[in-house]
């Protein structure tokens, strides 16, 4: 995959040498927007670097994709992946997870470009005929950026997580291909 002529940034996809900078960037992401997230920032704070190792070779081999966003500095600005489902009856499925921008970075069509190229690395597999995702309800800016780009929503899980007390609901979303339909 080639790097994005996007002047706001460049993306890529994100291997084991990318592993302290996305560490980085996705614990300052879980600090800063914890409803926006399953998981916890103290929990994943507290594994060892072994285990995002773990997870970016995991996606270097495939199926999916981890996708990093590298501002003009060269700092990792935004993350979004893509999960194929590995089951034979739901390989038709995937996940776009870990979608996060910067702060600093916001408002610069990052996300979207991440987005963009999630989906198109999506629309590479044949098999694949529905992107699936979460949002946090009350996150207008990313619900606004899902339906941009195709997304509708099927489903409202209340109490999906429980943030320091809060209960937070999550949009369920899905982006059907043109493939057949059953």
């Amino acid at each position: 995959m080639s790097a994005s002529a996007d002047p706001a940034a460049v993306i890529r996809r994100l291997g084991v040498a990318d592993a302290e900078p996305y560490r980085a960037f996705r614990l300052t992401a879980l600090r800063e927007t914890p409803t926006a997230f399953t998981s916890d920032y103290a929990e994943e704070r507290a594994k060892p670097m072994a285990d995002t190792l773990a997870r970016l070779a995991e996606v270097q081999q495939g199926p999916g994709v981890l996708l990093g966003a590298f501002g003009r500095d060269g700092a990792l600005v935004g993350t979004a992946g893509l999960r194929v489902q590995p089951r034979s009856q739901e390989r038709h499925k995937a996940v776009l997870w870990g979608m996060a921008v910067a702060r600093s970075a916001g408002g610069r069509g990052i996300g979207g470009a991440l987005v963009d190229r999630v989906l198109a690395v999506a629309a590479e597999d044949e098999q694949l005929r529905q992107v699936l995702l979460t949002v946090s309800e009350g996150n207008e800016p990313a619900l606004r950026l899902y339906t941009s780009r195709g997304f509708e929503v099927w489903g409202r899980e209340p109490r999906a997580v429980l943030v320091a007390g809060q209960e937070v609901a999550k949009l369920h979303m899905v982006r059907l291909s043109a493939g057949p339909t059953g």
